[in-house]
């Protein structure tokens, strides 16, 4: 065996030795950066899950549209077709850690001959045939460069797979809350239709009262000035309702049903009365949202490890088997047969600090996703705590508005009855319609708050089943 045989043994063996052991480094996930409880509020049940969309939303029509939605909504199926490419790419990523078996085949043909005057020309005619089966630079991986490019690449994969399902939980809260405003426009729509209905008998009422004398024209005025207010708010809220429409539609990324609108019931919106929540902080970590981020944090990880590793001889082994034949037929003979193998070590010396400067930027990489995944889980916390704390309360204020409208409701009764006796002016009763008006426009605004603080928790905590 020659010198240069033994060297290259020799080097190949130590390598094996010293080797095969990944340089990414260890991770160890530290503890969350946020308090270990999420609220206080006393429950039924308690529950280490994420909450699943169809425990939280139960209405028929707005389980209809989300389950178009999660077909049909274009923006999904964007996200979708990128983890598909990421996917694949993970693929071409490790397929990097098998060998590439090349096959080649040639037939050639010849024939030489003598021009000499003197001679008779003479010829000689030549058949070649081969055929080749070999092993084509396969890298072997001591210092595991492949293989940490490989896991950069699946954890990559699994954060656009988990940004899909995060994406899935963002659509879902898009629709509840597109139908719940639709449910809320729709409701104040109706309550602005019948409040300038009322005003418009007002409006007779004192028109007649001021005919036989009775009221004066200041009271005819104010009277038409509440009715064309309330007919220009409905007129606003019938484009708003609208809109909500339009929004939802594009959102379902199909025909709504034709009946949408007068579906479309606030007093079926989801609540969070019956919903279990999670105690503890830590069921945050299996929000698709910071799964994906601690991905990206292992897959920078992994991308330290192949930048270290480009500072250690590259080690590849190339191979060959084949036949040899001036016949065809004799093409796949023993006799005929040939093979070759031999490895061969690329030993970085000199680049100018490239790989220096990548391994730092590996490392600058590595510290943003951990400050990456670090924030995701504060502001989830935030987000859920916000969430939690409106639930806590948001019945007071309902309980609230609910006696206020039932006591203006009485006050306006008064002030209509003090009026046609002719005690007070039509002021009183104007001053009494329009709080009225005020309290049940607050009422239906905070039932809408309470439905779409429902739809805040699940986007907070909801989870979303992996279909991988």
């Amino acid at each position: 065996m020659s010198k240069q045989n033994s060297l290259m043994l020799a080097v190949t063996g130590t390598s094996l030795l010293g080797g095969c052991a990944s340089l990414a480094p260890t991770y160890d996930p530290s503890t969350p950066p946020i308090p270990t409880a999420l609220h206080e509020i006393e429950q039924k049940e308690d529950t280490a899950q994420l909450l699943e969309w169809e425990k939280v939303f139960t209405a028929p029509q707005l389980k209809e549209l989300i389950d178009i939605a999660l077909v049909e909504n274009r923006d999904l199926r964007v996200v979708a077709a990128n983890v598909r490419a990421s996917r694949a790419q993970y693929g071409i990523s490790s397929s990097a850690r098998w060998p590439s078996l090349t096959a080649a085949s040639s037939v050639t043909e010849g024939d030489t001959f003598e021009n000499d005057a003197s001679t008779i020309a003479q010829s000689s005619f030549s058949d070649s045939n081969s055929l080749t089966v070999g092993v084509s630079s396969y890298e072997l991986d001591f210092f595991n460069r492949v293989g940490n490019l490989s896991e950069a690449a699946l954890q990559t994969w699994l954060s656009s797979a988990e940004g899909e399902r995060s994406a899935k939980i963002l659509l879902v809260a898009s629709v509840a809350e597109s139908w719940i405003s639709l449910a809320s426009n729709q409701r104040l729509l109706n309550l602005a239709q019948e409040t300038a209905n009322s005003q418009l008998e007002s409006l007779e009422l004192t028109q007649r009262r001021f005919n036989s004398g009775v009221a004066n024209e200041l009271d005819v005025q104010r009277a038409a000035s509440s009715v064309y207010t309330a007919r220009a708010e409905a007129a606003r809220l019938k484009a708003v309702v609208r809109q909500n429409v339009n929004a939802l539609r594009l959102l379902v990324g199909a025909p709504l049903p034709e009946d949408v609108v007068e579906k479309a019931d606030l007093s079926a919106a989801p609540t969070t009365e019956n919903l279990s929540f999670a105690q503890s902080s830590s069921v945050l970590l299996g929000r698709p949202d910071i799964m994906a981020a601690e991905h990206s944090l292992l897959a920078a990880n992994a991308n330290i490890g192949a930048a270290r590793a480009a500072f250690f001889p590259s080690i590849s082994l190339t191979g060959s088997v084949g036949y040899l034949s001036g016949d065809l037929s004799d093409l796949v003979k023993a006799t005929s047969g040939g093979w070759s193998i031999g490895p061969s070590i690329s030993l970085p010396i000199f680049d100018g600090g490239r790989r220096s400067s990548a391994l730092k930027v590996s490392k600058a990489q590595q510290e943003a996703a951990l400050a990456g995944y670090e924030s995701a889980i504060q502001s989830a916390f935030k987000e859920t705590a916000d969430a939690l704390a409106l639930a806590d309360t948001i019945d007071e204020r309902l309980d609230a508005l609910e006696k206020l409208v039932e006591a203006n409701h009485l006050t306006l009764e008064l002030s209509n009855a003090r009026f046609s006796t002719g005690i007070d002016s039509y002021l009183s009763v104007l001053d009494a319609q329009r709080n009225d008006y005020a309290a049940q426009q607050s009422l239906i605004s905070s039932q809408t708050d309470k439905a779409l603080n429902a739809v805040s928790v699940f986007r907070a905590l909801g989870g979303w089943a992996s279909s991988e």
